[in-house]
């Protein structure tokens, strides 16, 4: 497996590549990987003859800028992870690679058709922007045939979407496809998170108390008569009554418009809940 750090050498592999007629999958990462990033890589290796991960903690988008300090970065150990399952190659850039000073210094704009107003672009001002921003430029560079992305961000996925089927009315990133995966859970139905890492043991068996929720609330949408509004109310006030976890919103939505919906049919419910001082995200599909 090669480390990569400079965008002129991912473009002179890139375009071995594609002279080679090889199909390129593509993991766009923050690092700090675990058993829900390697899932994704394992995937993108086995559909692909050869696959790119990204390792950037992307400084555009953390409108916390204690967030953006903290969040965990060990390459090394992310090198080892990603070349013990196949991994052929890691672009490892640095900010100043990636970004010149004005565009580390000014808003990256897109139109997000109102996806970006709900749920975490609400709570997040901006956030989404620095996605796009950091995403469509790795599709450049790396000019994958698939991407892959997780299901825990739920409407990031469906943002990532959008931004490619407007991108494809100019042909700008080919035929690309972008393929959702999966949340991986722990044994105990934690969501894995590479925030988890700044739990204590304490706090994980705290953070429990979401994806049980979660699982529980799918079951109290079948009971008869529940309406996503009694539902939804359940959720927050379970949530709030554990000692420890803070709810910041949960909101039931339909899975391709992200607006509230009244029927369970094709909605989602996102989560995101403080655990101490650690932010964490979760849903559960109500199909």
């Amino acid at each position: 497996m090669q480390i990569i750090t400079k965008k002129q050498e991912l473009q002179q592999v890139v375009e071995a590549c594609k002279k080679n007629h090889q199909t390129i999958g593509f993991v766009p990462t923050m690092g700090a990987l675990h058993e829900g990033h390697a899932s994704l890589v394992r995937r993108a290796v086995q559909e692909n003859d050869v696959c790119f991960v990204s390792v950037f903690v992307n400084p555009t988008q953390f409108n916390n800028k204690e967030d953006l300090a903290k969040y965990p970065r060990n390459i090394e150990r992310d090198a080892a992870l990603l070349s013990s399952i196949g991994a052929n190659y890691v672009f490892a850039p640095t900010p100043e690679e990636m970004y010149s000073a004005e565009e580390m210094n000014n808003t990256f704009s897109f139109d997000f058709a109102g996806l970006d107003q709900v749920m975490e672009g609400k709570m997040r001002p901006g956030h989404f922007n620095g996605v796009v921003q950091v995403v469509s430029r790795l599709f450049y560079l790396v000019q994958p045939d698939r991407a892959y992305f997780g299901e825990k961000d739920f409407q990031q996925l469906a943002i990532i979407h959008h931004m490619v089927e407007r991108s494809e009315l100019a042909g700008t990133f080919g035929n690309l496809q972008i393929i959702g995966c999966p949340i991986v859970r722990e044994a105990s139905g934690l969501a894995l998170s590479s925030r988890n890492e700044r739990l204590s043991e304490t706090e994980k068996q705290t953070a429990l108390g979401i994806s049980k929720t979660l699982f529980a609330s799918s079951k109290w949408a079948k009971e008869a008569g529940a309406t996503v509004a009694e539902v939804q109310q359940r959720v927050i006030d379970a949530i709030n009554a554990i000692d420890g976890l803070e709810m910041e919103y949960y909101e039931i939505v339909d899975q391709t418009t992200l607006l509230p919906t009244t029927t369970f049919n094709h909605a989602i419910g996102c989560v995101t809940v403080y655990c101490g001082p650690v932010r964490l995200i979760d849903n559960i599909k109500y199909e």
